[in-house]
């Protein structure tokens, strides 16, 4: 099988794609001085973009790694989520507190989809 590498990078690539399924990276916010939600939804965006990119989109989501700052901003992040899943089709998650590498980051988010 091919692996596609999509927007390669000196660290990392954005996505791979390998058989039927594609690993998006974990992906921050373009808007670090929004709040939680705004940046959420910043990001989830992004992976719309990058899931178009590979031929699938979020209701092919399988699985979500959250990273979040501060646990207790769980509920504002999920607002944006839930906002964003195909609600017939939603993935397995985990949601985690984690210290991000800008610290203006309050959350990251990586998936996998199948296509």
């Amino acid at each position: 099988m091919n692996i596609i590498r999509h927007s390669p990078g000196k660290v990392l690539s954005g996505a791979v794609e390998y058989g039927n399924l594609v690993f998006v990276s974990g992906t921050v916010p373009d808007n670090p001085d929004a709040d939680i939600r705004a940046q959420t939804a910043n990001i989830l965006s992004k992976i719309d973009a990058v899931l178009a990119a590979a031929g699938t989109n979020k209701s092919n989501v399988l699985s979500a790694s959250i990273w979040v700052t501060d646990i207790r901003n769980r509920d504002q992040m999920n607002e944006a989520w839930c906002a964003w899943i195909d609600p017939a089709h939603p993935p397995a998650r985990a949601t985690v507190e984690a210290k991000l590498a800008d610290p203006r980051w309050l959350v990251e988010i990586s998936v996998i989809a199948a296509k």
